[in-house]
């Protein structure tokens, strides 16, 4: 069996190395020296200045929102895992899709003004697979309307633009560690600001609001993470290199051999480092790729309509008219991509695929 993804895992002996640690210091949880030394660790790869580490990436999206104090509406794309947009109505807020553009497959700046009232406080855009969304122009727009911006980078570990990280970008940027991400703590996320006052905030609504052993200075969630996942985060942390090589790879064996393959790929934006997260294809017609699953099932593989459905059909947001993310939602499809799969592996979906196109 081929699945989309397959987390990657360590060899098990340097786990084991810190679970001693941790059985000797008895230290579970609560901000334990595991995750303090992840935390610096992974400021210094991804040159950040600031970074928390939380037990996953709603929280992130959900403590970032609360941190920024957002009400009223929240400008976002219908185009991403729904994490995206159920953080925002679990915080109270109302989002208002802004259709995506159709060759990065991120939300079109271009479309945001229109949708921009009294009521809207921020921008809230994903980074889709890692590639990055037009940071300038979405950055422009809220200066000029006042309103904060929170970048969802589920999939943009790694990634730069423009010689910096992703995470740089806007007030607040967000990410995942799941087990089904490039890098991942089990389960994991973390929150990066280059404001310091909104780090302690962050810092603060992550451990129950806590501003001292016995004192509060506000409501705050659990969002910590424990001893356990940092252990598998810093060893993870030394096979990033090698699980990125991996991933840039993959993706040239699937570009030479589906080469004659009618499909379009995402346009990655200029002046960027792309991780090679995921391995999207968008077909020409719903109709053919729904063979072209038909066809890997029957052969034991399990590529992944990613991201569908299109978000503005959920129950609990109004409906909108988004034609482009509709388009894209009916016709992408991510194929296998993992440390694990075999460049034969990769040859043997191609050879599936293209028989699908030749019938």
């Amino acid at each position: 069996m081929i699945n989309v993804t397959k987390p990657f895992l360590p060899e098990f002996s340097d786990y084991v190395k810190y679970l001693e640690s941790i059985w000797e210091r008895g230290w579970l949880t609560n901000n334990g020296p595991l995750v303090n030394d992840l935390e610096l660790k992974l400021k210094e790869f991804l040159t950040l200045d600031h970074l928390l580490y939380l037990s996953n990436g709603t929280i992130a999206l959900q403590i970032a929102i609360k941190a920024l104090d957002l009400k009223g509406e929240i400008i976002t794309t219908p185009f991403s895992y729904v994490a995206t947009t159920s953080s925002i109505v679990w915080e109270g807020c109302k989002p208002v899709f802004v259709d995506i553009d159709k060759s990065t497959l991120n939300i079109d700046p271009s479309k945001i003004k229109e949708k921009i009232t009294p009521q809207t406080s921020a921008i809230l855009a994903t980074h889709v697979y890692g590639n990055p969304c037009d940071v300038e122009a979405i950055d422009q727009i809220a200066k000029e309307h006042g309103l904060k911006v929170i970048y969802d980078g589920a999939h943009s570990f790694g990634v730069k633009y423009k010689g910096k990280s992703i995470f740089e970008f806007g007030d607040i940027s967000t990410t995942s560690f799941h087990a089904t991400k490039l890098f991942h703590t089990i389960e994991g996320g973390a929150v990066a600001t280059k404001d310091p006052a909104i780090l302690k905030k962050m810092a603060s609504l992550r451990n129950f609001g806590h501003s001292g052993p016995e004192t509060f200075d506000g409501v705050g969630v659990n969002g910590k993470n424990s001893e356990f996942h940092a252990a598998m985060g810093l060893v993870n942390l030394q096979n990033i290199g090698a699980i990125m090589d991996s991933r840039k790879k993959q993706a040239q064996v699937y570009d030479n051999a589906l080469a004659t393959l009618r499909v379009q790929k995402p346009q990655i934006q200029r002046n960027t480092d792309w991780n090679y997260s995921y391995y999207p294809v968008i077909f020409d017609t719903e109709e053919q790729l729904l063979k072209a699953v038909e066809v890997l099932n029957a052969h034991w593989i399990y590529p992944r309509r990613y991201f569908y459905p299109c978000l503005g059909g959920l129950p609990y947001v109004d409906k909108t008219e988004l034609p482009v993310t509709e388009d894209i939602c009916a016709r992408v499809l991510c194929l296998p991509m993992y440390y694990q799969l075999k460049n034969e592996d990769i040859e043997y979906i191609s050879r599936l695929l293209l028989r699908v196109q030749n019938h």
